[in-house]
């Protein structure tokens, strides 16, 4: 199982040094890859209709995946990347093909592209595309990815993109993995009919019935477990960072449970600065072993 961290951006205020310090030191303690949370805005939740329901409002400080991971593959060597999850149906789709690419070029080869459809309509608004239809757009979406990634000319009529006779230019050397995300039954059966991996945020949630769930249906799509990722995050059902001891111990058991893919969550322990997120990570590791 491969083990990394979450970037715990809402606690650092966007500071950037915060990015080096903790790509750094991920990379010289030997962790495996960073995720990345995506927003693009951040939005006020009082006196909406209907409500907001997400953790996030208009203080909570976002870096853009795509451009620190453009920054840290050009200070790290082995440190893999993975967004997740990014909000797909509110962006364009050639636009995060010719990102995704440029971060996996320079990175050579160290992005997992991880996608959801999101909660927030506020960002969906103001970005011009549709929260209604977003499920039934991320649908078309990531097959669109991968033929943007791998076509010398594509030719593309669906529901909402097309493209006639264009490429990307460079491409990517490979083929650049697509996580999905969630926590609703229609994300594991896309996930189960599209996507390479899943990134599950509640591991006890994935071990209880979500993981056991996906498999199902990627038995009824036809498809092995065996090559599929199953990543999740690693925190307490408050959404908080759990005590190392507790950490380890939850690795283990996502392990035992057939997980690939972990990633550490240090936030809500009112940790603050850059150096204690890390000493947290570092306590995992060394409880974990």
């Amino acid at each position: 199982m491969r083990i990394g961290a979450v970037y715990p951006q809402i606690e650092l205020g966007g500071d950037p040094n915060a990015l080096d310090k903790i790509g750094r030191a991920l990379e010289s303690m030997q962790f495996d890859h960073l995720v990345m949370y995506d927003h693009v805005l951040g939005a006020v939740h009082e006196n909406r209709n209907p409500p907001l329901w997400g953790p996030y409002t208009q203080h909570d400080p976002f870096h853009d995946p795509f451009v620190a991971f453009g920054y840290l593959a050009g200070i790290t060597q082995h440190l893999e990347f993975v967004t997740g999850v990014l909000v797909l149906p509110q962006r364009q789709t050639p636009l995060v093909a010719k990102q995704a690419t440029d971060v996996d070029l320079l990175s050579n080869g160290r992005l997992c592209l991880g996608v959801g459809i999101g909660w927030n309509y506020v960002e969906y608004d103001a970005l011009g595309q549709s929260f209604r239809t977003r499920g039934r757009r991320m649908d078309e979406q990531i097959p669109f990815l991968r033929r943007l990634w791998s076509e010398v000319e594509i030719e593309w009529q669906g529901e909402f993109d097309r493209i006639s006779r264009a490429n990307l230019a460079p491409r990517p050397k490979r083929r650049i993995p697509i996580y999905c995300g969630g926590i609703s039954d229609p994300a594991y059966r896309r996930a189960a009919k599209l996507a390479d991996g899943f990134i599950f945020a509640d591991h006890e949630m994935a071990i209880e019935s979500a993981w056991p769930q996906l498999k199902d249906y990627l038995a009824r799509e036809g498809r092995p477990v065996s090559g599929f990722g199953a990543h999740s995050f690693v925190m307490g059902r408050d959404l908080k960072a759990l005590p190392a001891r507790d950490a380890a111990d939850a690795l283990q058991r996502w392990r035992d449970a057939g997980g690939t893919h972990a990633s550490i969550v240090s936030m809500g322990r009112s940790f603050g600065d850059a150096r204690r997120h890390i000493d947290y990570f570092a306590q995992v590791q060394d409880a974990f072993g």
